[in-house]
């Protein structure tokens, strides 16, 4: 059993080690401070930058905080309100205060003097920043936020009755795997009902924020928020057509696997039609896999498949589930998803979870544990921008764990036909995410860029679905929740754009599988050097350091998937 060592947090050397924060008031003098000094050397500059990064960390983990506990419990009032607070008080008030520093930073006569190798991604990033930074902004990106959170809230309300039992639609999403086709169905046909009951509801939301959003862009001096976010998400390493050729890419060469798989789901099913009730079940008709009961088993399960591949890994999961930054399993008034939430102050991050018991839930779970490992191994780094990396490379360290850690799933699974049936349907779940997120993401672009009605929206929908989805799968009498389906994604109203980086780590975390197949421990040390990184390098230089290409040019998307059907052919 691995001994653990609790963290604690840093000495503080700039804010009061006892701050509370309640109003504006308590903070505004660090601000303050920090645009009044009297910078006379390149030494005090740095001093500086190590200052502004420790208000930084306080005052992301107390966000952080706030939004981890609201969406633990969305009934709970008081924990709505205190993110609020956060979203409306504090994060505006920020903004300005955050350019003027930016701009200090840049006109500083010891600017030059930085290190430029050290330092030449956070002058990148923070030029382009100060670049699309606009105060009218300040009060619609509050706006923004807020309504976002409105999504969760309404995804949290959703449950449906099965067998006589109200459950969440997480809960629900597993009779999907049941081998009895009519409970499928049965359960299926519930679940897009209740969602059909939103569609409108969800549809105005939507429309709020990309009317909003659209602003944001237009007062930033673009034509859409399309380009506005390359620029304020820092993509400097790829533009709208790499994406438009990975959408490509993946039309061309994955769609075909992916349907070859649907036509031997079908005959080995016996099916006149296959519809969507039809993609999850065991072909063979066999149980759904059950690699963990509860919480407590999931977590202490993942801590001895990741120390069996490196004791770090184990340790970090053990430190974190010793601190209790772990909430796994689904409830009712728990808001969906899942995620790995970086504590840039204390270092060690919180893994959020909507558990049910399902195999899918395992994935999710190593998925946020290569987060968190990424957190642990650049948690030492001086600035608080240095650990914010960018979603290519944040999702690298987990999708890589994904496939990584298949080698010591038997701790999940003790009977090696379970253990196999598990690692065919990763492999195959690996290739069968990406058209979803190549969808996702031209669903985006089109968007941001044609003017459209939510008629309109759904009919771009359905043109992009013809080229991205399966045409084994029979929507007859489904077409209402095929239109819809883009709802589910949480992505598109809460964190935009934020979704062709899974498909583009997912390319390199089949390309990091592969090296570990060949390479073994070496492999495993190039990835945590390439995570030790965090982004003090570029997207390039880091998928290099891990010993890999960030590529994703239709030869490549053919070699790394003929690659993972050698693998399942194996």
């Amino acid at each position: 059993m691995l001994t653990v060592d609790i963290p604690t947090r840093p000495k503080r050397h700039f804010i009061d080690e006892d701050l509370d924060v309640k109003s504006w008031l308590q903070i505004e003098n660090y601000f303050q401070s920090l645009l009044d000094a009297n910078i006379q050397s390149v030494s005090d500059l740095e001093q500086w930058m190590l200052n502004r990064s420790e208000l930084e960390s306080v005052l992301e983990e107390e966000q952080a905080w706030r939004y981890i506990k609201m969406n633990i419990d969305t009934r709970d009032e008081d924990l709505s309100k205190a993110f609020h607070f956060w979203v409306t008080e504090i994060s505006p008030k920020v903004a300005p205060y955050s350019h003027k520093l930016n701009v200090k930073v840049s006109e500083s006569p010891f600017f030059k003097e930085l290190d430029q190798e050290k330092y030449h991604i956070y002058l990148r990033g923070l030029h382009k920043t100060i670049e699309i930074f606009r105060e009218e902004n300040i009060p619609l990106f509050t706006e923004m936020e807020t309504k976002q959170q409105e999504y969760g809230a309404i995804a949290a309300k959703m449950t449906v009755e099965v067998d006589g039992e109200k459950m969440t639609m997480q809960k629900a999403a597993q009779f999907l795997k049941d081998t009895d086709r009519s409970k499928r169905q049965e359960v299926y046909e519930k679940m897009s009902q209740r969602r059909a009951e939103d569609v409108e509801k969800l549809d105005v939301l939507f429309d709020d924020l990309i009317a909003l959003r659209q602003q944001i862009a237009k007062n930033s001096g673009f034509d859409n928020y399309r380009d506005y976010m390359f620029a304020a998400m820092g993509r400097f390493d790829y533009t709208p057509e790499d994406c438009a050729d990975f959408h490509t890419a993946i039309e061309k060469e994955i769609v075909p696997i992916i349907e070859s798989f649907d036509a031997g789901r079908k005959n080995k099913m016996k099916l006149e039609t296959y519809n969507p009730w039809d993609t999850s079940v065991d072909a063979e008709g066999k149980a759904p896999l059950k690699p963990f009961d509860g919480g407590e088993d999931l977590i202490d399960k993942s801590i001895r498949c990741f120390e069996r591949l490196s004791p770090y890994y184990g340790q970090c999961l053990s430190t974190m589930k010793a601190m209790k930054h772990i909430d796994l399993v689904s409830k009712e008034g728990k808001a969906p998803g899942g995620f790995n939430y970086p504590l840039y102050e204390i270092g060690v991050p919180f893994i959020y979870m909507n558990a049910v018991g399902s195999h899918r839930d395992l994935v999710t779970m190593v998925h946020e544990g290569g987060h968190a490992i990424h957190s642990f191994l650049s948690r030492d780094l001086d600035l608080c921008d240095f650990k914010s990396t960018p979603s290519e490379v944040a999702e690298l360290a987990s999708m890589s764990m994904e496939l990584i850690s298949m080698d010591t799933w038997d701790e999940f699974y003790s009977n090696e036909d379970e253990l196999v049936r598990a690692k065919t349907e990763q492999m195959q779940k690996v290739l069968e995410g990406l058209p979803w997120i190549a969808a996702i993401d031209k669903f985006q672009h089109w968007i941001y860029t044609t003017p459209h009605t939510a008629q309109e929206r759904r009919a771009e929908w359905k043109n992009i679905m013809q080229k991205l989805g399966s045409s084994i799968v029979d929507w007859d009498g489904q077409e209402g929740a095929l239109l819809n389906l883009w709802q589910k994604q949480l992505h598109l109203y809460e964190v935009p754009f934020y979704y062709i980086e899974y498909g583009m780590a997912q390319l390199g975390a089949i390309a990091m599988w592969r090296s570990y197949k060949q390479l073994g421990k070496e492999a495993l040390s190039n990835y945590d050097e390439a995570l030790k990184l965090g982004y003090t390098k570029s997207i390039g230089e880091i998928y290099q350091t891990a010993g890999i290409e960030f590529n994703f040019s239709q030869a490549y998307v053919n070699e790394l998937a003929d690659f993972i059907k050698a693998q399942l052919n194996r």
